[in-house]
């Protein structure tokens, strides 16, 4: 009986391992930067996102999807959002390859900005080529994003997008730090102080909706605040973006999302200055 009692406790934690093993398997796969693409004809592509997790059905069935097109005719002219409130300030940061995207992930202490009396943390900002957003059916060569967070988990997105033509300054700080990483399989890179005020806005002017992460698990009711100036970019700027990415696509940017019954505001100061 002893020996049949070691066999069945042998057993009992093979099979144990055996699930233990599998659940590690599965809980790196789930963070596996590659587990979605941007390839419109991939099983994993924007189309299939909802499909590949149950956490991450929102991107399938969400009805306040980001992006969006921001169309003149959808568009209400107000001034009452009042002036978008930023406090950044300098603080430490990393560079991260997130296998889709380049990220710069600050420490505490980079700033935050007000809304509607919430104040959110700067977190991280990150670039999509082309840009997500649109306006009036036109799609931009570039858009950065940066990310904040309240203390609750509330998040609030700042999007600015770029055409083709002077350099960008921030991009033009950033070139060694980028071209450094493109150069390597390291994925992370310390930065130092990185300030973010540097991200130029040049317009008081915003669209402001409610949303979602343009990328899985397509999280919803993300304020979004898109800046209306369009900014400039060389094509050199956008290429060492991309070239940084450790993948071979040369776009990550989501299709434009239906808007369903939603509102779209765009901000304009009573002045009319910028």
């Amino acid at each position: 009986m002893n020996k049949i009692h070691r066999i069945v406790t042998l057993l009992h934690y093979s099979f144990f391992f055996a699930i233990l093993l599998s659940s590690l398997i599965s809980a790196q796969e789930v963070e596996d930067e590659k587990e979605f693409s941007y390839d419109e004809n991939s099983e994993i592509g924007p189309a299939h996102w909802g499909e590949i997790h149950e956490e991450w059905k929102k991107c399938n069935i969400g009805k306040m999807q980001s992006p969006i097109d921001m169309t003149n005719e959808r568009v209400q002219i107000v001034s009452h959002l009042g002036r978008l409130k930023r406090f950044y300030k300098p603080a430490n940061a990393t560079l991260i390859n997130r296998g889709h995207d380049m990220m710069i992930r600050w420490g505490n202490g980079a700033g935050h900005i007000e809304i509607n009396g919430s104040l959110y943390q700067l977190r991280q900002c990150h670039w999509h080529t082309p840009s997500e957003h649109t306006i009036n059916g036109r799609r931009f060569d570039m858009e950065v994003h940066l990310v904040h967070q309240t203390n609750d988990n509330r998040t609030a997105v700042i999007g600015i997008m770029y055409k083709i033509g002077r350099p960008d300054s921030f991009l033009s700080m950033m070139k060694h730090n980028l071209k450094a990483i493109a150069d390597t399989r390291d994925v992370e890179k310390t930065i130092g102080i990185i300030d973010p005020r540097l991200i130029k806005f040049g317009s008081r002017k915003y669209y402001r909706y409610i949303g979602s992460l343009t990328t899985p698990p397509c999280t919803q009711d993300i304020i979004w605040t898109i800046v209306k100036k369009i900014r400039t970019v060389t094509r050199e700027q956008v290429v060492t973006i991309r070239d940084a990415v450790h993948d071979e696509s040369e776009r990550n940017a989501r299709p434009v999302q239906s808007i369903h019954d939603r509102h779209v505001n765009l901000y304009r100061p009573r002045d009319i200055e910028n």
